[in-house]
């Protein structure tokens, strides 16, 4: 069985991970595990350490390790895409699902698309695995390689969360009001669900929302998000999006924009608002030139 499937006692664990519930994982208590579980779930938290930006911890902890699933791990805490990608040529290391994981997760967010699909490809049987792929996917805009890639998962895995997630990721993307309802019931049930509420859900939740055309049920989800601890910036981000379709007052959008650029001054949303600001720019000058000629 996948380790990473999220059945069995790392039921719990998992669903906390993926719906990006940080500090549950790190306070899980692994003492009732199997031991092979209790090396996946430790993986696991060292990856919620990583996303909560206490990488130094994790280096110090695996610095000692040689093993290649420790090696995968320090280079996803430090981001060293020369590290990961000599783990992912490397034919015994790239055989490792947590290898395929990490080195995977660098190789794709330092834009080395082939790469990390090269990698991921390996997997025999990894839920994880096939949810970044699709993530690559849609990343590249290949939805049809995205879909095609949950098609082929739902006909050997069970009803996991992970598979759940990532069909509703090719549904709002695909679109369509069938489609946006089904990733809603997705994400609401997650949200929903005691003691594993996170941001990432409410985000999710919200987003289905808006395109739904149910904006304050949006607002009210995203509100929520923001208010959590740990709201990471999509959920500012969406607030802003959120905003501008809901016609509220140019201050209120500027004020959120601020706080995103405070948490992530390179978020893709406000790469896009300065590039479409320049464009203008360049054509409302155009026209004002002839005007004054």
């Amino acid at each position: 069985m996948d380790p990473f499937s999220g059945e069995g006692e790392l039921l719990n664990i998992t669903t906390a991970f993926y719906t990006h519930a940080y500090s549950t994982v790190i306070d899980f208590d692994t003492s009732s595990l199997s031991p092979s579980n209790q090396s996946t779930a430790q993986n696991l938290k060292y990856r919620a350490q990583i996303a909560l930006g206490q990488s130094s911890s994790v280096v110090s902890a695996l610095k000692s390790s040689s093993s290649s699933s420790s090696r995968a791990l320090v280079a996803l805490a430090q981001f060293d895409v020369s590290a990961a990608a000599e783990l992912a040529s490397d034919a015994s290391s790239a055989e490792d699902p947590t290898v395929q994981i990490c080195a995977g997760t660098v190789l794709a967010s330092a834009g080395q698309y082939p790469e990390a699909v090269d990698l991921l490809s390996k997997h025999q049987g990894s839920l994880e695995a096939v949810a970044l792929l699709v993530q690559v996917h849609l990343s590249q805009n290949r939805t049809d390689l995205a879909v095609k890639e949950v098609h082929a998962a739902k006909r050997w895995a069970n009803d996991s969360l992970l598979i759940n997630l990532a069909e509703s990721w090719t549904n709002l993307r695909e679109g369509g009001s069938e489609k946006y309802q089904s990733a809603f019931y997705v994400y609401e049930e997650l949200a929903s669900a005691p003691g594993n509420t996170s941001p990432t859900a409410l985000v999710g939740q919200a987003v289905a929302e808006i395109h739904l055309g149910r904006v304050e049920e949006a607002e009210a989800a995203l509100q929520q998000a923001m208010g959590m601890e740990g709201a990471d910036v999509q959920a500012i981000a969406n607030s802003v999006v959120l905003a501008s379709v809901m016609g509220k007052k140019n201050e209120v959008v500027q004020g959120l924009i601020e706080q995103l650029k405070e948490k992530d001054r390179e978020h893709v949303l406000l790469k896009d608002l300065e590039e479409k600001s320049a464009l203008f720019d360049t054509a409302a000058g155009k026209y004002s030139a002839k005007a004054a000629a």
